[in-house]
């Protein structure tokens, strides 16, 4: 009973209707006196179920006060034409980065399990935590030489010699030139 009492008394009410939005809910508005001043109460009435994510932002933002006038049609138009446009150059970029992608010959995965390419992870790296050489021959840096070539070719005379002599400690030591990373083992 007091329900048909509300729609009846709302029918005379001095409610206004401020807006409709494309969803087809209604927004009113309504000046009251609360505690003696004059405040205006803002509320939306749905069509069909109530689901306030239907709302859109811009009546989000009326209702909570956030704004002072009621979004206009041609403002809301236009706010939708530019998300469109939004939406369209974020697919146009995502189809050129695949595209580039594909030209780059690396694999391209849309999926969010997708994790590192592993393989190159590892090419970074030709020494395990001991110190001795990854047997794979397309992760070595050498180009397939051995040691001895490579203590031969030069090379080895630009590591400074207090990397190549360090003591092996049970204890992590050194900073700066001489800090060499992986080499460092807890005691057993």
């Amino acid at each position: 009973m007091s329900r048909l009492w509300a729609r009846v008394a709302g029918l005379f009410s001095s409610r206004t209707l401020v807006g409709m939005d494309k969803s087809g809910n209604r927004y009113f508005a309504r000046t009251e006196e609360i505690d003696g001043i004059m405040k205006e109460k803002r509320w939306v009435v749905f069509k069909g179920e109530q689901d306030p994510t239907s709302v859109p932002v811009e009546w989000i933002c009326w209702l909570n006060g956030q704004r002072k006038r009621a979004p206009t049609p041609e403002e809301l138009a236009e706010l939708e034409a530019r998300r469109e446009r939004v939406r369209h150059s974020v697919a146009m970029l995502k189809k050129e980065e695949e595209e580039r992608k594909a030209k780059e010959g690396k694999t391209v995965s849309t999926g969010k399990g997708a994790g590192p390419d592993l393989k190159s992870f590892i090419r970074q790296f030709p020494v395990d935590s001991e110190g001795n050489k990854i047997g794979a021959p397309d992760s070595s840096p050498t180009d397939g030489k051995s040691d001895t070539d490579f203590k031969e070719s030069g090379t080895e005379k630009n590591i400074p010699h207090s990397i190549k002599k360090q003591p092996e400690s049970s204890e992590p030591s050194g900073s700066g030139q001489s800090f060499k990373p992986g080499t460092w083992q807890p005691p057993t």
